[in-house]
């Protein structure tokens, strides 16, 4: 059994934060919103053999795998 390398991506927009993990074997995954109190909000995603192009699209950036599982910590 192969051992999946989830792909992590943020955007910081001007009051929060967004955080996605994408299992890029399935395309699920796992999205943080991290609100200016500390709040973390957490949802499960099913996503299309696009996400990638549509994460570039909106301008989300390569992030740490350690940065999503200290707010997930958190959730």
């Amino acid at each position: 059994m192969a051992q999946v390398i989830f792909q992590y991506f943020k955007r910081i927009f001007d009051d929060y934060q967004v955080l996605v993990q994408v299992n890029p074997s399935d395309f699920t995954g796992t999205e943080l919103i991290i609100h200016p109190d500390g709040k973390v909000e957490k949802t499960i995603m099913e996503f299309d053999e696009e996400i990638f192009e549509d994460l570039a699209e909106d301008e989300f950036q390569a992030c740490s795998p350690l940065e999503f599982q200290l707010h997930l910590a958190k959730s």
